[in-house]
């Protein structure tokens, strides 16, 4: 079954555009391809929007280059990661996490190096720059993560199960997108553990004392 059929939630235009604009948070950006990967509708838009600021970009007058800008990019090029390192090539319905994620990760579920934070969730932070943070999350079928506001945005993805909030119900494939005028529990559907990627710009806005204080240690 093509999963884009079951994807009810979706990425606004503008995070699309951004996305396409390199103005997104480095933690944004994994978002946006991740979902990208998992939904045929997305990707198609953000084509369209590629397209455009591509002819945008020609019309543009040019710009010098310096002298050793493509022996700079030879050697990031050769930086980047060894292909012989990754996970040997199979169907892409047969891993947890999209490709984006697997290239932070180093590997599908198996490597990512989880780190409890209380109720049986757990969480693994993923090395983004400082303008936001990525984190996966594993949350037992049937718990909750403790009720939170936002003193930014966060983006969730989810990757595996489902949970629902006092929003909707999101499944695989489906993005939540939280700002400032959100307060929520979510809770993971039961019968399977539910287990997402969530970026945020700013920390999360906990109501319980226990979460608030635990929050410095645990990077959220």
């Amino acid at each position: 079954m093509n999963m884009t059929q079951d994807i009810k939630h979706h990425l606004t235009d503008a995070l699309l555009m951004a996305y396409s604009a390199g103005n997104l948070p480095e933690a944004f950006s994994l978002i946006v391809a991740s979902h990208v990967s998992m939904c045929d509708e997305c990707r198609a838009r953000l084509g369209a929007f590629d397209t455009i600021g591509g002819n945008l970009m020609e019309s543009c007058d040019s710009v010098a280059m310096s002298a050793d800008s493509f022996e700079a990019t030879l050697a990031r090029i050769e930086s980047g990661p060894d292909a012989a390192s990754q996970p040997c090539a199979r169907d892409a319905r047969s891993f947890v996490l999209p490709a984006p994620v697997r290239d932070y990760v180093g590997g599908d579920l198996d490597a990512v190096k989880w780190r409890p934070v209380g109720m049986g969730v757990k969480q693994a932070i993923l090395p983004t720059a400082a303008d936001g943070s990525a984190r996966l999350l594993y949350i037992p079928a049937g718990s909750a993560v403790p009720d939170h506001g936002h003193r930014g945005t966060e983006l969730t993805l989810v990757l595996q199960g489902a949970f629902s909030d006092q929003v909707d119900h999101f499944a695989a494939g489906d993005v939540e997108i939280a700002d400032e005028d959100l307060d929520h529990t979510p809770v993971a559907e039961p019968g399977q553990d539910c287990i997402c990627l969530a970026a945020t710009d700013a920390p999360l806005r906990f109501r319980s004392l226990l979460p608030r204080m635990a929050q410095p240690f645990l990077r959220i």
